[in-house]
């Protein structure tokens, strides 16, 4: 299919109707569980296709149940994120960001936009079973995809799909590998301590700045020391902060990162070395340190089973040739992956770049995917849930 005609992939007044509301979305961006304008919208969006049932959940989140033929049938869902980011938007295009400091730099609004597309084709054009729309809150911060679980709104789900728009890839690429997706996503900080001084006679002392150095230097060994050669993985220092003047050696010194991981093994593995590395500098500068992780996403993993849903999708909607691979590992972490350890399912990339754009990544403050990809994500996405659902019926149910 040409980039010039993906708006042909659904009836003309709902690709109008998905892509205004994305520029809606887009225009009047909200922080992760600040979501009630964006909530208020997506509910009446969702209100108006008549579905069996609606609801909000985790806070700011809208989840709802589109009928499907036979009531009976195993129920799919369907995930769309919501929440913007903190980033002052730097596009040029007429629907930008009205609220200052935020900007939907990820491609959320684009995800809500298409859920919507795909709720309505599939109220006109119904799965197996029925198909539950979830609008999530809070996936930047990572807890809203536990709050939708402990909410229990997914409760006997016997699968889930999401997708995530990426202009690393061009409009009518799907992207769905079997096995890695995404990493896990853990934060670390390091309290240190030591004993102020004069900077004039640094022996009355124990410098944490030093400390803190000789610990940021080591741990830019854990990967290659914990790791098997090319596994993907990465131990990044983000953040170092001690001392209120030039001459004045400080008490304390802080230093924060992250650890990522395609798989629990390594996440392990890099948390040990990490522990290990801390330990040993501030045992041997005479200081002391206490260090703390913050757990995040857990790798996201699709299973061969349910990534063929996708694939047949997209070419059943694109036709031969819309199947890329992923241009290398994604370290990026995503709370869709606390869906998949409880409910099996398929996350994929839907291609965001359309003709003459550059490939601009997620957190940009020039992030703004294509129009086209609203109308091929809730085209596949729809499709998607139809197989899915019918692959979920055993013989003779």
């Amino acid at each position: 299919m040409s980039d010039t005609n993906f708006s042909e992939l659904l009836p003309t007044d709902l690709a109008r109707r998905i892509v205004g509301l994305r520029h809606d979305l887009h225009r009047y961006p909200e922080l992760s569980l600040e979501e009630e304008r964006t909530a208020e919208r997506l509910y009446n969006e969702l209100s108006s296709l008549d579905p069996e049932s609606i609801a909000r959940v985790a806070g700011t989140g809208v989840v709802g149940r589109v009928r499907g033929r036979d009531s009976d049938a195993p129920t799919v869902a369907i995930r769309g994120d919501i929440d913007a980011l903190p980033i002052q938007e730097e596009s040029d295009v007429e629907f930008a960001s009205q609220h200052d400091g935020v900007m939907h730099a990820c491609g959320h609004d684009v995800h809500a936009a298409w859920t919507v597309g795909a709720a309505a084709l599939l109220s006109a054009t119904p799965a197996t079973g029925d198909v539950l729309i979830l609008f999530q809150p809070a996936e930047e911060t990572a807890q809203g995809a536990s709050a939708v679980l402990e909410s229990g709104v997914l409760d006997g789900v016997s699968s889930i799909v999401g997708a995530h728009v990426d202009m690393s890839y061009p409009v009518g690429k799907i992207v769905a590998p079997a096995g890695h997706v995404a990493a896990s996503a853990d934060e670390f900080t390091v309290q240190i301590r030591g004993k102020g001084s004069h900077a004039a006679r640094p022996h009355e002392g124990v410098n944490p700045i030093t400390g803190g150095a000789a610990i940021v230097n080591g741990l830019q060994s854990v990967v290659a020391q914990a790791v098997p050669s090319g596994t993907p993985a990465v131990v990044t220092v983000a953040k170092f902060e001690g001392g209120t003047a030039s001459n004045i050696i400080p008490e304390t010194a802080t230093l924060a990162g992250t650890i990522r991981a395609a798989d629990a093994v390594t996440r392990a593995a890099l948390r040990s070395g990490v522990e290990s590395v801390v330990h040993n500098v501030v045992a041997a500068h005479g200081l002391e340190g206490e260090l703390r992780f913050l757990e995040g996403t857990p790798p996201l993993v699709n299973e061969v089973s349910t990534v063929e849903w996708v694939r047949r999708a997209g070419e059943s909607v694109l036709g031969p040739g819309c199947l890329v691979p992923l241009t290398g590992p994604n370290l990026g972490g995503e709370d869709f992956a606390f869906y998949m350890e409880q409910v099996p399912g398929c996350f994929f990339r839907v291609g965001g770049r359309g003709p003459g754009q550059p490939a601009i990544p997620a957190h940009s403050s020039k992030f703004v995917p294509s129009d086209d990809a609203v109308v091929v994500g809730a085209a596949v996405l729809a499709e998607a849930a139809r197989l899915a659902s019918a692959s979920l019926v055993r013989p003779g149910d």
